[in-house]
């Protein structure tokens, strides 16, 4: 596995080109702000409405896509996944210079054939291990999120130094960028995100929560065990694995922890991880998100906003309100991103 740093990145080498930042949510805010601010040219194409207006007031020179696609050099598509189809092959294709630089922030629509460029497109992926709103704090205090970086098509032979020049210009340089493929990339992420990151670990909490709710405890005690004090061992884990973890907690939690835990992750669950994989690397998961898409996300909406209304978000919402500390230095700031 190749890690590059910023000392391996050749500098200037997006001089002189005109990088086009296509969204500006939050991975889009997070690499429009991090490039200008490491001295690069960039624009920002959205269609009008709030995101547009964000990036004008965030000083960027900004434009509806295709008009943004004309003038770029270098195209970074952070639209969500199941818009990059449908605004490539109307906005972005059709504008295209001879021999532009089209980068992804995630494999899925190179990967799954949702986006198919022409042969003379050098196409390249830069992704930061990290939400949009990681990567631009990290980026201000002087620091970076580790990056992805993978090049599919490479027609100029200089897709690859592109790539490093854009991820060293969002911080990834200064923590480490990562040699993939789009393949790898996509399935492992999507993998790590239904299994572990999100869906695991959400659908735990819930279960946890709900378990100590029933058995007769207050909603409060349950939630600070459950959810409140994760970061508390997340940060441990962050910080230097599961040992480092270990090593910080009483032995009475690391004996409940390395002799109760398999009791709840079993090899059920595991034979379960490896179907969730099975289907991912099919493209099953794909078809039935795209489906979902077109159908105006009919699954997706309804158990989102079962999630939202569950009592785990109402006792979470009020006991967060008793600390302000909380909203001080947020990474999630809607009002920019």
């Amino acid at each position: 596995m190749k890690i590059y740093y910023d000392k391996d990145v050749k500098k200037g080498t997006l001089k002189n080109r005109t990088v086009c930042i296509m969204g500006y949510g939050s991975q889009g805010h997070a690499h429009a702000n991090n490039l200008k601010e490491s001295g690069v040219n960039v624009i920002v194409g959205v269609r009008k409405g709030g995101s547009f207006d964000k990036a004008k007031k965030a000083g960027f020179n900004t434009f509806i896509p295709s008009e943004a696609a004309k003038k770029a050099d270098v195209i970074m598509v952070l639209l969500p996944d199941e818009d990059q189809g449908d605004t490539y092959r109307t906005e972005i294709a059709p504008h295209l210079k001879k021999g532009a630089y089209l980068g992804f922030a995630h494999g899925f629509n190179i990967h799954f054939n949702q986006i198919v460029p022409s042969s003379d497109i050098n196409v390249f992926m830069v992704a930061p291990k990290g939400p949009g709103h990681l990567v631009r704090s990290e980026y201000v205090k002087g620091s970076g999120v580790p990056c992805l970086v993978a090049v599919h098509q490479d027609p100029s032979k200089k897709t690859k130094a592109i790539a490093l020049a854009y991820a060293s210009s969002v911080g990834g340089g200064r923590a480490g960028i990562i040699e993939t493929t789009f393949s790898e990339e996509t399935e492992t992420d999507l993998f790590g995100e239904q299994v572990v990151l999100c869906g695991g670990l959400t659908s735990l909490i819930t279960a946890g929560y709900e378990t100590l709710v029933e058995a007769g405890y207050a909603p409060e005690m349950a939630y600070f065990e459950c959810l409140h004090e994760t970061k508390l061992i997340v940060d441990l884990l962050y910080e230097g694995g599961i040992s480092n973890m270990r090593y910080s907690i009483s032995n009475t939690a690391q004996y409940g922890d390395i002799t109760r835990g398999p009791r709840v992750i079993t090899d059920k669950t595991k034979k379960e991880m490896k179907k969730i994989l099975g289907e991912i690397q099919s493209g099953e998961f794909a078809r039935e998100w795209m489906l979902e898409c077109k159908a105006n996300k009919p699954v997706f909406n309804a158990l989102t906003k079962q999630g939202e209304h569950h009592s785990i978000e109402k006792v979470g919402g009020k006991l967060r309100a008793m600390m302000p500390w909380l909203k001080k230095g947020k990474l999630v700031d809607k009002s920019k991103a």
